[in-house]
């Protein structure tokens, strides 16, 4: 082989060979087809634009996947609401049946009755801890600063031997279901103490 031979980029390919590749891309050329480094980075292009609604399109999925979840613990936590609320009307009237009879008869009774009436006590404990089971529990909001969220204020009462706005009497029980109100305690609230 000659000088000129080894120094061409052709070298090891015959010499009829060479030409034809030189015509083959000049001929690609000359008929259109498209630069294979020009399709190389549309193809990049659309790669990446894949990729990203792709990602996209996963975290769209996930944010679904945390909404979903979150709504079906609502609903397990929060589905029993309306049964609940009507369940109180009924803790309601136990209270008041107990609260009917005053405290110096209660302590005197014998026999039956007393059975009667530590039978209404049993019944409703064991209904307040079952409806505690569906995480509904009773607002023990006396001596508790009044809380509009949780507490609605029927009256102001002056009384200067506790801070202003803190609840001194409760009309009627509130209950709380998750950390949700189920139904506001009605309550008296103090009014010209200190300051909270």
């Amino acid at each position: 082989m000659t000088e000129q031979e080894k120094s061409s980029p052709d070298a090891d390919v015959p010499a009829g060979e060479a030409h034809i590749s030189d015509n083959a891309a000049d001929a690609s050329q000359a008929s259109g087809a498209p630069d294979p480094f020009v399709v190389l980075e549309n193809l990049n292009a659309e790669n990446t634009n894949l990729k990203d609604k792709v990602l996209r399109t996963l975290a769209e999925m996930e944010n679904l996947r945390r909404r979903t979840e979150k709504e079906v613990a609502d609903s397990k936590t929060y589905g029993v609401t309306s049964f609940a609320r009507d369940m109180l009307v009924f803790a309601d009237n136990l209270r008041r049946a107990l609260e009917s009879i005053p405290v110096e008869v209660r302590g005197s009774v014998e026999g039956p009755l007393k059975s009667f009436l530590e039978g209404i006590e049993l019944t409703e404990r064991d209904f307040l801890s079952r409806l505690s089971r569906f995480g509904i529990k009773k607002l023990e909001p006396k001596g508790a600063k009044f809380d509009p969220n949780m507490h609605e204020a029927l009256f102001e009462m002056p009384d200067p031997s506790v801070p202003n706005g803190t609840v001194v009497q409760v009309v009627e029980d509130g209950y709380s279901i998750g950390e949700r109100c189920l139904r506001p305690a009605k309550v008296g609230v103090a009014r010209g103490g200190p300051k909270a």
